[in-house]
């Protein structure tokens, strides 16, 4: 399902997923992870919402509207965690599920809720301080709000800098006002979760050609294609190298592929 014929992108000079965009979403060589946000992290950022073709929504009306077609979902909070009096409770799918983990997670560590303070921003709402580089506007991003207490700011900012040492998100620490920005990366959130044996549902997953509503694994078997396990599984050989991040059509007996299923 194509999002929108006319994507509103805030940056011309990104407005297509160019080789300069690709190799933005590579960590330069000998960059340490941190918290401190920079450029080349906002560019991974940028690129990776070209690359999944999310619509940088621009008014509050685009936002229902991708709710009404189940492109995002609501965040209402949980026993683990809450929402802030934000203006729009919605995200893509994966944000809700990466939402859902880590509060758990969170909670048992610390012995408090997670609060989100921001999700989806369409254009028209963004902060004046906001990068035009944001990609708030479409629902991959959220910001957490930072904890007075020690132990709980050790285990979120210990937690983020590892998942963004596997390639899932990109975080930064920012200070007007305190809380932790993160930027989802929902392919590479979905391999991982499914890799650890959950599940991401709960809405759809756009493309530019098929709606998902989860993926499940798939063991290659000797002599398998990507073209016959895309026929056999009714998708598409660029949709399975889209969800597998992978270039080549090279294949090896025992790797794993996540499949998408529509739903």
């Amino acid at each position: 399902m194509i999002e929108q014929s006319r994507r509103l992108s805030p940056l011309r000079s990104v407005a297509r997923l160019t080789l300069f965009s690709l190799l933005a979403l590579v960590p330069l060589a000998g960059e340490a992870q941190s918290l401190a946000g920079s450029r080349s992290s906002m560019l991974r950022q940028s690129a990776a919402a070209q690359q999944h073709e999310y619509t940088y929504l621009r008014t509050s009306s685009d936002v229902y509207r991708f709710v009404n077609r189940g492109l995002l979902v609501r965040l209402s909070g949980n026993s683990n965690y809450r929402v802030g009096p934000v203006s729009f409770p919605y995200a893509r799918p994966e944000v809700k599920t990466f939402v859902e983990r880590l509060s758990r997670q969170y909670r048992s560590a610390c012995g408090e809720k997670l609060v989100v303070t921001s999700l989806t921003r369409p254009l028209t709402r963004q902060p004046a301080n906001a990068s035009h580089l944001s990609v708030h506007p479409t629902g991959m991003a959220l910001d957490l709000r930072r904890s007075q207490r020690s132990k709980c700011r050790a285990w979120l900012e210990d937690t983020l800098l590892t998942l963004e040492d596997r390639g899932v998100l990109e975080a930064t620490k920012e200070n007007h006002p305190p809380h932790y920005h993160v930027s989802l990366y929902p392919s590479s959130y979905r391999r991982y979760v499914l890799a650890k044996g959950g599940t991401v549902t709960g809405g759809k997953s756009s493309g530019s050609k098929v709606v998902h509503a989860s993926s499940k694994t798939y063991r290659v078997g000797r002599g398998d294609t990507l073209w016959e396990i895309a026929k056999r599984h009714g998708t598409s050989i660029s949709r399975l190298k889209q969800e597998n991040g992978i270039r080549t059509s090279r294949l090896k007996p025992g790797q794993k592929l996540l499949i998408p299923t529509a739903r």
